[in-house]
């Protein structure tokens, strides 16, 4: 949609205050009400939640293990977070995706914020609504990974950048805006690693040349300003690389040249991978995404701050889209930008361009609602068609929840309540789409170990040996609370297991000989590697099989 017709006059504060505070309220408590509703699943949930675990469990707040191994592949902080979130709240799926969550909504009220000081308090509140109803933000803050904590970090150093870009400022709250800049470089770097510097530096100097002025480079207080950095990120490093030799190698080599650089990683992509991405991601606001990059008329906002938020989108973008690794959540940092970008470009727009925006989320919704009816023709023997069926069910009443608010929002648009009508739609998108993950939960059970460590806890004792036969599912320590023994399995343990041979066996005869040796003990394996060992006079007692997996128990 590209219709720019002249700004109505509409556009307003058109709720009173009392009103904004209940939508707030709600919105929080539906934000934060699913986060312990879910099991974790594997792989990024289950191992982000057992390095976390083993945190507080060692009390090893330097050196991450991953089931006993090390495990250097990202820095410390979001492990940090974990574990103190275990600590205070107990060891629980709430716990584990607090810290992600907590992310998430601190990136929406620093993108209200940002709006409102840039532009004005009506595009502040647009901005917050874009942002919180995202469904890539959503998604990502309510999913147990790295990438929500990256984002805050990153946000936080853009919106403090482009804050510190007004006309008019003063020197000190400038100077309060670039060490905040600063701070956020330094914990996006103990987040991910320097991809934290990597996009706040990039973005700056192409900004600079678009705008052929260096001037802002003049006004990062560059020693104060390191020392904010360094201050926050650097003792880790320092710690970590003393008491680990082969840190510093396999962490800045290994994890960013070779990951960026190589599919040694087997995370392969087209150049094309995130464009699906970033479509469905920005629902219900894609139809808006040609308004992000439209020229603003004048009065609108300051240039610069529009240009770096433009030069920050297509930076990201194609950054990752150039990398040899890619996965799904790599591009979630251009998500708060376009929710600023557009949120802006609202101002001009006329209740029928609005009206029609509406039209395309609505119709999506509407599609899904027709697909879901048939959900369980989807089925085969590793989906059951149980596990279809509900999920079919969540889309249905999803999209039934955001079409009837989008009915209402077209009716509010109508009416000049533009504000009331856009927190509206985002509200009903994020319930939608907390809706269908909290109905994942049962497609998810099929890559979680929680109910298989339910069903073995009567027969399986906390010093039983167990095993993991050829595969390893993420969530194991998590739901067992301890380490489990890997068997003829390397992957991501390569690392960990050269230094510390002991801790795995590297063939399956290895392990049938251990097995034999023990009275009893438990296995988690395919149900693929099952018929192998089978083949082999494998013997064991009980069997806790779903349609993909199996632990068996001995006796």
């Amino acid at each position: 949609m590209t219709a720019r017709t002249p700004a109505i006059a509409q556009h307003r504060d058109d709720l009173p205050g009392w009103a904004w505070a209940l939508i707030a309220l709600a919105f929080v408590v539906a934000w934060f009400a699913t986060l312990g509703t879910r099991s974790l699943i594997h792989p990024d949930e289950g191992r982000y939640a057992a390095l976390s675990l083993s945190m507080l469990q060692s009390g090893d707040w330097v050196t991450p293990r991953l089931n006993g191994f090390l495990y250097f592949e990202k820095p410390a902080f979001q492990y940090w977070a974990g574990a103190l979130s275990f600590l205070v709240f107990g060891v629980n799926e709430f716990a584990a995706r607090l810290w992600p969550a907590l992310s998430g909504l601190l990136t929406v009220a620093m993108v209200g914020f940002t709006g409102a000081r840039l532009w004005d308090r009506a595009t502040g509140i647009r901005a917050a609504a874009l942002a919180g109803g995202c469904t890539w933000i959503v998604a990502n803050s309510h999913f147990l990974t790295l990438d929500a904590g990256l984002t805050c970090f990153l946000t936080l150093t853009l919106c403090a950048v482009v804050l510190a870009l007004r006309p008019g400022i003063g020197e000190q709250e400038q100077r309060r805006w670039v060490w905040a800049a600063w701070a956020g470089m330094a914990l996006a770097v103990l987040s991910k690693g320097l991809v934290g510097i990597v996009i706040p530096g990039a973005v700056l100097v192409l900004h600079s040349l678009w705008q052929r002025d260096f001037s802002l480079w003049r006004r990062l207080h560059w020693i104060s300003g390191l020392a904010v950095f360094l201050a926050i990120c650097a003792p880790w490093f320092v710690l970590v690389s003393m008491r680990n030799p082969g840190f510093a190698e396999f962490f800045f080599i290994h994890e960013h040249f070779a990951r960026y650089l190589t599919t040694e990683h087997r995370r392969v992509g087209a150049w094309w991978y995130f464009v699906p991405i970033l479509v469905l991601g920005l629902m219900p606001w894609t139809s808006g995404l040609p308004w992000a990059f439209a020229r603003r008329s004048a009065g609108a906002g300051t240039t610069a701050a529009h240009r770096m938020l433009v030069v920050w989108v297509a930076f990201v973008f194609l950054f990752f889209s150039a990398s040899s690794s890619k996965l799904p959540s790599y591009i979630l940092p251009v998500f708060p930008a376009l929710a600023l970008l557009i949120a802006n470009a609202m101002r001009d727009a006329s209740v029928r361009a609005l009206r029609v925006h509406l039209l395309v989320p609505s119709a999506l919704w509407l599609a899904i609602f027709v697909v879901a009816t048939q959900a369980s023709r989807f089925a085969d023997a590793s989906t059951p068609a149980e596990v279809l069926h509900s999920l079919g069910l969540a889309l249905m009443a999803a999209a039934a929840v955001f079409v009837v608010t989008a009915a209402l929002a077209w009716w509010l648009l109508g009416q000049g309540r533009t504000q009331a009508a856009l927190a509206g739609v985002a509200l009903a998108h994020l319930v939608a789409t907390l809706i269908v993950m909290q109905a994942h939960n049962e497609f998810g059970q099929l890559k979680s170990a929680d109910r298989f460590a339910a069903a073995i806890e009567p027969t399986v004792t906390p010093d039983t040996p167990f095993f993991a036969v050829g595969s390893y599912d993420q969530t194991l320590p998590f739901y067992l609370r301890r380490d489990v023994t890997l068997a003829a399995y390397v992957d991501e343990f390569a690392f960990g297991q050269e230094r510390d041979p002991a801790r795995h066996l590297p063939t399956l005869d290895a392990f049938l000989a251990r097995w034999q040796a023990l009275p009893r003990a438990a296995a988690y394996m395919d149900r693929d590697m099952l018929q192998t060992l089978r083949q082999q006079g494998f013997a064991y007692g009980k069997a806790f099989c779903d349609a993909r997996r199996c632990v068996l128990v001995k006796p």
